[in-house]
């Protein structure tokens, strides 16, 4: 994987204008959300050092075999003390590689993933608003395994190109307070991590 995995490298970088149409390559079929939402969980409890916590509804109904990846590693304590290592203001915050992300790595964060398989896209017409959490991947559509991102604000050029996986049903706050990177790649220098990421069924 190369940092292309999350967000293609930059891509995000040059524009919303731009965006859409990087984004229309991939000409795969919507698939109908289920009509009742799953708004039960599991949620994905995550505490960032220093700011306080996070809950995401992980939503199953929507993607299930993304869901349960992300909740085995979080199971495993694999999140904890990974960086948010990309954040562009007024876009997302993105987290989750647990191979390079984390203190002391050998590589730079957002070019990994994990141990386990990438996942097949898992794409719905959920729409990506403020406090959605979407899963990061390459161009290849196929690509996403363990890292995620969550939205600051809407982003319609986003649906039905990125598998979306929850919502942030507390602590905005905290997502807001999440420190921003610099430059039109939004690399973080000295990044927050989340400390802990723990699975309430």
């Amino acid at each position: 994987m190369s940092d292309s995995k999350v967000f293609a490298g930059g891509i995000f970088a040059v524009g919303l204008a731009f965006l859409a149409a990087f984004f229309l390559f991939s000409n795969g079929t919507l698939t109908k959300a289920s009509a009742a939402e799953d708004t039960a969980g599991p949620n994905m409890v995550i505490s960032v050092e220093g700011k306080g916590k996070i809950v995401v509804d992980l939503r199953s109904d929507l993607a299930p075999n993304h869901v349960a990846q992300m909740v085995e590693l979080a199971k495993e304590g694999a999140y904890d003390g990974v960086a948010f290592h990309r954040v562009i203001e007024g876009f997302m915050a993105q987290t989750g590689d647990v191979q390079f992300g984390k203190k002391g790595s050998n590589g730079p964060a957002g070019t990994g993933g994990s141990s386990r398989p990438n996942l097949k896209a898992e794409f719905t017409d959920e729409p990506f608003q403020r406090g959605t959490v979407g899963m990061a991947r390459s161009m290849d559509r196929d690509s996403a395994n363990s890292q995620f991102f969550i939205m600051f604000a809407p982003a319609s050029h986003l649906n039905g190109q990125y598998t979306v996986v929850g919502q942030v049903v507390e602590g905005m706050d905290v997502v807001d307070a999440i420190k921003r990177g610099v430059g039109q790649s939004g690399s973080v220098a000295n990044p927050d991590y989340m400390g802990s990421v723990t699975i309430e069924e």
